[in-house]
């Protein structure tokens, strides 16, 4: 007879979201995580009582009032907006593409005027089919928000030139005619209040959990103590890397304490230009509104992923999707072994479709 029901590999929100909903059926769970910490990319750092987001920033925001009552069943959420600033070559402008940014760049004042400006700026490309991301940026906004806003950033993020870029990637760029700054358009958005350990904790109340457990080291003994596996790390990795490794982007992170009680006014500064090696720094108290005399800042580096290296951002072009797929294929001929999650799925996820993923493997079980 088989010691639990579940064997679940990986403590972040898809898992802890997973185990809650088997335990809440009378399963019989274990979870695993190669980290010293639940939480998975959302865990935070307690720093003198700032939570610090230490795998970068994470907003919880969504349309699905299930997920968003589903959480809040667990705890309180802030009213935390996030409205990124975009600072380049020392120049401010607000995030997304609005009215206050139209504003900043050319000086126009209404919808009207924004409109016409963005329609002259993208007759650039009139005529023509984009043919990198360059191109399809100017098509969809024009050359001067794209070289202030978009060039420098994405070049930074993935590592090559915007015109060695497919145009894909950029299918369509938000553009709001009003004096919004809310980057996310959902209904729902904020912080949980005290951090999200606090959620991932409660999750998992009343559940075993063996941190600093690698599960492809120890796969035969782990496994054989359940009647199945529910498998959230890189599913190339949990084959061998049989069929050839899944490209993606990784993140490295400096961390800063400064004796000063605010460094830059906002949670997210977006550094455009491409002279600054950082893609963004984090200033992590404003997420939670903190009144500490001092503060925790973040700078974000993007880097192509090496193996060791944390997964953070899929490159889906037309090797790595068929190579996901192929992998995706021989994960579903794995009748004891459930894939999902970002890693698994080889899919970028926000924290509520992650949340969600995790119903949806579950009710698949019923």
């Amino acid at each position: 007879m088989k010691q639990y029901d579940y064997l679940i590999v990986g403590a972040g929100l898809f898992g802890a979201t997973f185990a809650y909903l088997a335990k809440k059926s009378g399963k019989r769970c274990l979870v695993i995580d190669k980290r010293p910490h639940t939480g998975g990319n959302a865990y935070c750092e307690d720093v003198d009582g700032i939570h610090v987001h230490k795998y970068g920033a994470h907003i919880f925001h969504t349309k699905n009032k299930e997920i968003w009552d589903f959480a809040n069943h667990f705890i309180a959420f802030n009213r935390y907006t996030n409205s990124p600033i975009a600072n380049y070559k020392g120049r401010l402008y607000n995030l997304p593409f609005n009215m206050n940014t139209f504003y900043q760049i050319w000086g126009v004042k209404t919808p009207q005027e924004a409109q016409a400006k963005i329609e002259e700026q993208r007759r650039e490309m009139e005529g023509r089919t984009p043919q990198n991301l360059e191109e399809q940026a100017i098509s969809l906004v024009g050359r001067d928000i794209y070289e202030i806003l978009i060039k420098g950033y994405t070049e930074k993020q993935w590592g090559r030139k915007c015109t060695e870029l497919p145009a894909f990637i950029i299918r369509r760029l938000p553009v709001r005619l009003t004096f919004d700054n809310n980057y996310f358009n959902d209904p729902y958005q904020g912080i949980p209040i005290g951090g999200y350990n606090v959620l991932t904790e409660k999750l998992l109340d009343g559940i075993e959990v063996r941190l600093n457990t690698d599960f492809l080291t120890h796969r035969t003994e782990l496994g054989a103590q359940a009647g199945k596996t529910v498998f959230s790390g890189a599913i190339d990795e949990f084959f061998g890397y049989h069929l050839g490794k899944l490209d993606w982007r990784t993140l490295r992170f400096e961390q800063e304490r400064l004796n000063i009680p605010d460094y830059q006014g906002n949670a997210v500064m977006n550094f455009t230009d491409s002279e600054t090696p950082y893609t963004r720094i984090i200033e992590h108290k404003h997420f939670e509104f903190g009144q500490q005399p001092f503060t925790v800042i973040s700078r974000e580096y993007s880097s192509e992923w090496i193996e060791g290296a944390e997964p953070f951002y899929t490159v889906n072009d037309d090797r790595n999707n068929l190579l996901a797929a192929q992998y995706k294929a021989w994960g579903e001929q794995q009748g004891n072994v459930i894939f999902g999650g970002r890693l698994a799925e080889y899919k970028y996820y926000d924290m509520d479709q992650v949340m969600a993923r995790a119903f949806e493997k579950w009710n698949e079980q019923q």
